[in-house]
């Protein structure tokens, strides 16, 4: 008797090599990138991808340009702020409509979470008028409260914790716990995976936001890593090595989230997906 009818179907070659070309499609961009940041200024124009001679003094050369730490400094208080906001009210969104019972939660759910249908530019006028008047235009305070709160976020973080066993919050009550306690001792340790996930999705969409930012920001020593990098453009007069080898830095803390977070972040992608 054998267990061929158990066994899981082989992938072929035919699927390995799209498997490769598609990851080659997706690290294509990013080796031109760090390539072309050791190219010379007349290189950059050149459609060939290897330089000609590698300048590691492109590296050293963007921090006489422009100041690249403040504008890094800017981007990173600027991320870790939003990120600290949204996960909390993304949470506490999420539980209340969860784990508590008030009249209209669902529609009022389905109609907040209608708003991820509205473009960004939709919101661009009203939400700069807002921040007009409250005078926090030209202010990190402009930038980090209109992205602390997080449809997406609190849409996330409702399918952990509806995946969590009604009893614990009915077995905390009988201690005499409050809706509080509940949930900041009870549903916020069970729901890390999903916070964790959120965490480190807020924080590199913000951490490389630009448009926002670009209309904003008025003062060059409050801009963030991105706008700050256009001074590449209109200074040295398209200088696309420089710019390159900006860019490749300001991409370093992302990977070392990554590479010190993944096993998170694919475990809570995994648990929201069987849990949603």
């Amino acid at each position: 008797m054998t267990d061929s009818a158990n066994q899981a179907p082989r992938s072929g070659p035919g699927l390995h090599t799209v498997m490769v070309g598609l990851s080659l499609l997706m690290v294509g961009p990013f080796v031109w990138m760090v390539l072309t940041s050791f190219k010379s200024f007349t290189e950059a124009a050149d459609p060939a991808w290897m330089p000609g001679a590698f300048r590691w003094e492109n590296y050293p050369e963007v921090f006489r340009v422009i100041p690249f730490l403040r504008f890094a400094a800017n981007s990173l208080v600027i991320a870790g702020w939003v990120t600290l906001l949204q996960v909390l009210t993304s949470a506490m969104a999420a539980y209340s409509f969860a784990r508590l019972e008030w009249p209209g939660r669902d529609r009022i759910f389905f109609l907040y979470l209608g708003t991820m249908m509205l473009p960004g530019l939709v919101m661009l006028i009203p939400t700069f008028q807002l921040m007009v008047r409250f005078g926090l235009v030209d202010s990190y305070l402009g930038l980090i409260l209109p992205a602390a709160f997080s449809a997406f976020g609190t849409f996330l973080l409702r399918q952990f914790m509806l995946g969590i066993p009604k009893a614990l919050d009915e077995a905390a009550e009988i201690d005499g716990a409050s809706k509080w306690r509940i949930f900041w001792d009870v549903i916020l340790p069970l729901s890390r995976p999903g916070l964790i996930t959120l965490a480190i999705f807020t924080f590199m969409g913000n951490y490389h936001s630009f448009f926002w930012p670009l209309v904003m920001m008025k003062t060059v020593d409050k801009f963030p890593l991105p706008v700050g990098l256009m001074f590449f453009d209109s200074e040295r007069g398209q200088a696309t090595h420089l710019l390159m080898a900006g860019v490749t830095m300001s991409v370093v803390p992302l990977i070392i989230i990554f590479v010190f977070l993944q096993r998170q972040l694919i475990r809570g992608i995994q648990i929201g997906a069987v849990k949603g």
